[in-house]
């Protein structure tokens, strides 16, 4: 058995050990460049994904501690929409995007890792992604640093 050295990995295992809500914490700190903040609107914010499926993957959460869609305001869903159409222009200004998965997993049955709090998945995808470390080696390659993607992302979202 081939083993690839992923020590980010434990990182997101004891994560997931931490008490409260890590959408709420992010949401209610100032720390934008530490928490992956990209951009904060009246109900809703959109951050980077910290354990991404590929380069450039955003969410987009609302304030409120939910993971009822019932719950969320107008103005939440309209945010929602308009900041996804926003990500994927800048996503295929910036990263060259070619395609996106967009959508939310609601409850645990459904995939959610955190199903708390309901947030929102943008994935860029490009020609070609799906290349054979993930089929072969069950394994994703990174191809820049998160806080470079953010560095790079920051200015389109001001």
């Amino acid at each position: 058995m081939d083993r690839i050295w992923a020590p980010w990995r434990m990182d997101y295992i004891k994560s997931s050990n931490k008490p409260g809500c890590v959408f709420c914490q992010k949401s209610q700190s100032k720390k934008d460049k530490k928490n992956l903040v990209l951009y904060r609107g009246v109900e809703t914010y959109i951050l980077m994904n910290l354990y991404p499926y590929t380069n450039g993957h955003l969410m987009i959460a609302p304030y409120l501690h939910t993971s009822d869609v019932n719950e969320l305001t107008e103005i939440a869903n309209k945010e929602i929409m308009q900041f996804a159409r926003d990500c994927f222009n800048i996503l295929k200004s910036k990263l060259g995007a070619e395609g996106f998965n967009f959508g939310a997993n609601l409850g645990k049955v459904a995939g959610a890792g955190i199903d708390q709090h309901i947030h929102y998945h943008i994935v860029p995808r490009w020609g070609g992604d799906t290349n054979f470390m993930p089929v072969i080696a069950d394994t994703k390659v990174m191809i820049e640093k998160l806080n470079n993607t953010w560095e790079r992302l920051k200015p389109e979202f001001s």
